[in-house]
């Protein structure tokens, strides 16, 4: 999967589409991603004994990779992600600014 924890994305279709965010979590056999105050439902769970009630909760569910696209750092554009082989070393790059992209 190209896309990294770290990695600053904006959602591009869907309820919170055009907003933005870091992703948190990445599910690559599922290939999706987790980024926090995206993609929230309400939860209603049941009472689970005597020290949990029920109720109503807010949980964040992830997204597809499909549905999200990479901000790159430098140029600030919405890009691909390409790879290069450089020293040996396999590094992501923005294939519109052609820089490296690190995950923070």
């Amino acid at each position: 999967m190209k896309l990294k924890t770290g990695d600053q994305i904006i959602v591009l279709r869907g309820k919170d589409k055009g907003r933005k965010g870091k992703i948190q979590k990445v599910f690559p056999v599922e290939r999706k991603v987790l980024i926090p105050g995206v993609n929230i439902y309400k939860k209603h769970l049941k009472p689970q004994g005597e020290g949990k009630p029920g109720g109503i909760i807010d949980k964040v569910f992830p997204l597809p990779v499909s549905s999200v696209a990479l901000i790159c750092p430098k140029c600030n554009q919405l890009t691909r992600v390409g790879y290069q082989l450089t020293k040996g070393e396999k590094q992501r790059i923005c294939k519109k600014c052609g820089s490296v992209l690190v995950a923070k």
